[in-house]
């Protein structure tokens, strides 16, 4: 893909909507919207990286309801030639085709390289990569299993959007703010993930979300000679944070208000 020199790519992730109420997660996804506006004029692309929903599931032909007008924007974007692409989070990994149908926004079930202004990128949602989480990555292989969904999908959707939107909530309430703590280099799972890939292959930036925590971390190669950095962008819960790139330097900010919560 070619961008014009006075475009830029948007990164961000973890709006979680739905949760934990209809009235906060109304008033997010206003302020979400109102980010999209704002950088309608000078985005050439947009990455959403993961869990914008609290829960999604796609019957046949039943989506969840709500969500509009976030879907509007997105829509609005896209017919606008402005390229957007999603990767699926634990929270709405269950994605099917609608995005791509209704919205031509791809969606990906597992980071994927890009190119950029002559960098590279490895980006994705992050659940599951790095070591430890074991319960959480066999839970992951049964949530993804195709059985598993069909099974899910013959529920009526009254009842599967119950159970589901229960579910999610108690992972959220068990979760608490433990994400929101920076654990060290050698704990942070997608810091040690990273070190990994490095060492068979170079990348200029990895864009993970998922830690609800914004992170700018710098990480040499494994020859010692380049720098790379882990960018972790935060969430649209709490601290609406986002990174930019414009060809040359990759930012992360805060769409609303001043506290300093990124972490270096």
């Amino acid at each position: 893909m070619t961008l014009s020199s006075n475009k830029k790519i948007y990164f961000l992730s973890d709006f979680h909507l739905g949760a934990p109420d209809y009235a906060s997660s109304l008033q997010r996804e206003k302020i979400i919207v109102d980010f999209l506006e704002s950088i309608k004029k000078d985005a050439g692309e947009i990455f959403i990286v993961g869990d914008m929903f609290d829960f999604w599931y796609e019957y046949r032909k039943v989506v969840p309801k709500g969500f509009v007008r976030l879907l509007g924007k997105l829509a609005e974007l896209t017919d606008a030639g402005i390229v957007i692409h999603f990767f699926v989070g634990n929270h709405d990994m269950w994605m099917n085709d609608y995005l791509l149908k209704e919205l031509n926004i791809p969606v990906y079930f597992q980071p994927k390289e890009f190119e950029r202004y002559g960098k590279r990128f490895l980006i994705g949602h992050g659940d599951g990569l790095g070591p430890g989480d074991h319960g959480y990555k066999r839970l992951k292989k049964v949530f993804r299993n195709p059985v598993c969904q069909w099974l899910f999908g013959i529920l009526p959707p009254k009842a599967g959007m119950g159970i589901a939107n229960y579910m999610s909530r108690r992972s959220r309430i068990k979760t608490g703010f433990s994400e929101e703590t920076f654990l060290g280099e050698d704990k942070e799972w997608l810091i040690v993930y990273c070190k990994e890939v490095l060492k068979t292959e170079n990348f200029d930036f990895f864009v993970f979300g998922h830690r609800h925590l914004a992170i700018d971390f710098r990480l040499s190669s494994g020859t010692g000679a380049k720098v790379s950095r882990y960018i972790n962008l935060g969430d649209w819960i709490r601290f609406y944070t986002y990174a930019v790139f414009d060809g040359d330097s990759m930012e992360l900010k805060r769409y609303k208000a001043n506290e300093e919560i990124i972490r270096n």
